[in-house]
């Protein structure tokens, strides 16, 4: 196991594009580290650079210590697991698994003793002697993860391994990769697009756009106290609504109607750097779930209700997730446009001259209907408002 540190690291290609810019990060011994972003980000390459797949332009990598920036992979003690399992067809789960290791000429008794040992945390114990060809999905990528394990390297890099999957065995193998990770405690750096993986997998989840990091926090900080703009609009399925606004006084002024600045908004505008001004046009961000029906739900003091005409209406089972449309001149923010680009909606259509859709997500005993109407509630504490220019969040 071991600590890597990434260093100013910066990858620029010969024409100048730079792919990764100036990256610091600090990746604890025994940490599953998630590299999380839409696709072009940086973040593959950045994992390649770790893996010395990429050579690194600027900066420095380091990994337990040493400076590996000149050490070819073979030497830097990582195993990587790719998002095709790349096995070889004609050896059986057991060859596939030890083939690293007898490259290396180590003792056959050892092979057989790790790989049996690594079979045995997979549950692949019953498959060692069958091909690749005969087995699921999931297994094949649990064998690719097996030939990584039996290794007992410093560090696994994994990119984008469960993209191959289903929906249904990707929920299934998060969950495998996780306890596996949690029962190997080796240092971990993951890459996915996938949110919801970044999410539900990581310790700490690092957030990149356009080479940059934004944001490294827990999950929990990144859902709850995200920096700015991107990583709001990116982090949250369905993802955060957002709406033009103005701060006026102890009033936000939004396309729902104007609601009271909370006691715990107001503390947190105030620590605001930079501070806030009265009549200061600013992005309203709200969660889905932090809208109500109160015909469900009680609305307390600071809920501001409103009346909206419903869309449409999709049945989750244990929830509805509730459509409505708001009208408003419409948010001026290049950080959502850029946002919208990164997620691949900027070429939807829209909602008719001054129209947005709105996504709540509501309690599954709500009556809503598509076509009818709702009372709703919006939960103006939980309210985030950031800054149109630069985006960054005023009430973090």
């Amino acid at each position: 196991m071991a600590e890597i540190q990434l260093r100013g690291v910066t990858k620029r290609y010969p024409d100048g594009t730079e792919a990764v810019k100036q990256v610091d990060l600090d990746i604890g011994d025994g940490e599953f580290m998630i590299l999380v972003g839409p696709s072009g980000c940086g973040k593959s390459t950045a994992l390649r650079m770790i893996a010395g797949l990429e050579d690194i332009s600027e900066g420095d990598l380091v990994i337990g210590g040493e400076t590996v920036n000149d050490l070819p992979p073979k030497d830097r003690d990582i195993a990587m697991v790719f998002q095709n399992y790349a096995l070889y067809p004609h050896m059986t789960v057991r060859e596939n698994m030890g083939f690293a290791l007898k490259l290396a000429k180590t003792d056959k008794a050892e092979i057989d003793s790790k790989v049996e040992e690594a079979a045995r945390i997979l549950d692949l114990e019953q498959h060692l002697d069958r091909k690749p060809a005969n087995l699921s999905g999931g297994q094949r990528q649990r064998v690719a993860m097996g030939r990584a394990i039996v290794r007992d390297p410093k560090a696994f890099l994994m990119d984008e391994p469960l993209s191959n999957l289903d929906a249904k065995l990707r929920v299934q193998m998060r969950t495998e990769v996780s306890r596996i990770q949690n029962r190997l405690g080796t240092t971990t750096v993951y890459v996915t697009h996938d949110q919801t993986e970044a999410m539900t997998l990581g310790d700490r989840v690092a957030v990149m756009r356009g080479g940059i990091i934004q944001q490294v926090d827990t999950p929990a900080n990144l859902y709850d106290h995200p920096e700015n703009l991107f990583v709001a609009g990116f982090i949250g399925s369905p993802s955060m609504n957002f709406v033009p606004a103005q701060l006026d006084g102890d009033t936000i002024k939004l396309p729902f109607g104007d609601a009271r600045v909370s006691d715990d908004l107001r503390q947190r505008l105030q620590k605001a750097p930079g501070g806030h001004k009265a009549g200061m046009d600013v992005i309203a961000g709200m969660r889905p779930e932090h809208f109500i029906d109160t015909a469900v739900e009680e609305a307390g003091p600071d809920f501001l209700r409103f009346t909206a005409k419903v869309d449409v209406v999709e049945s989750m089972g244990s929830e509805l997730y509730v459509y409505f449309e708001v009208q408003h001149e419409g948010v001026q923010s290049s950080e959502l446009q850029e946002l919208a680009a990164d997620s691949g909606m900027e070429d939807l259509p829209s909602h008719g001259a001054g129209g947005q859709q709105i996504v709540a997500r509501l309690e599954a005993q709500s009556q809503a209907k598509a076509g009818g109407e709702v009372e709703l509630g919006l939960d103006t504490s939980k309210i985030k408002l950031f800054d149109p220019d630069g985006g960054r969040n005023l009430t973090a």
